[in-house]
């Protein structure tokens, strides 16, 4: 187990334990969408980002083909990370209203972002040993972020390897079911889990899930919080 943070981003960006994800990821990074032509993509694995001392861990389900995995940052560069970073700066978890690329001067303020799935996968759908490789991933991370009180699981999978974590490294017990604005505390030492749907364009276009439904989850987190 990595001892720090930046070791463990190292770590995660040097994997290529699942060899379908590898050859995706790198795939999209030479083929390119035809509007980042010119752009250079990451097309490698995908570490969280944000404020170490976090009270707030925001977990996603995996790089979007041309946004973390074409910027080399999670929730950046896409219409998902619009949506999640306009809402985490209204919250006051974020000094800016969106997320392009590594270089636009975004900062996290008591708040770490993070996915499930570090490569992106085929039709967003990765297989259960491409997930149970990246958990351990997804587990140190939780471990090194000490100050850590809330989890908003982003997504049914998301939410699913948080509850996977809870069990496996603290033998947390029962069951527990994902439904949007869903709030669980599992145990004394663990963070409190909030679930929202995924900020995915395919929910947010539908209306499955609004800017308002989203907000009002941030909100009972920051109450929570203070």
């Amino acid at each position: 187990m990595a001892r720090t943070l930046s070791l463990l981003s190292a770590e995660i960006v040097s994997c290529r334990k699942c060899e379908r994800l590898v050859e995706y990821r790198e795939k999209i990074a030479k083929v390119k969408r035809k509007q980042f032509k010119d752009f250079e993509y990451w097309g490698k694995p995908v570490p969280g980002f944000g404020d170490t001392k976090a009270r707030l861990v925001v977990i996603g389900l995996a790089p979007a083909a041309h946004g973390g995995n074409r910027t080399g940052r999670v929730f950046s560069g896409d219409n998902s990370a619009r949506f999640l970073v306009s809402h985490l700066y209204e919250a006051g978890f974020a000094n800016q209203a969106t997320s392009e690329n590594k270089n636009d001067g975004l900062k996290y303020t008591n708040c770490y972002v993070t996915a499930a799935v570090r490569c992106v996968p085929p039709d967003n759908k990765p297989t259960k040993e491409e997930m149970k490789n990246c958990a351990p991933y997804l587990a140190n991370e939780l471990e090194l972020l000490k100050n850590a009180k809330a989890v908003l699981a982003l997504g049914k999978i998301a939410f699913d390897s948080f509850i996977d974590f809870a069990k496996t490294q603290y033998g947390v017990e029962g069951s527990y079911k994902f439904h949007h604005g869903a709030k669980y505390i599992l145990q004394k030492d663990l963070p409190t889990v909030f679930a929202s749907y995924h900020p995915s364009p395919r929910n947010v276009n539908t209306g499955k899930l609004t800017g308002k439904m989203f907000a009002s989850v941030l909100k009972e987190i920051n109450a929570f919080l203070r």
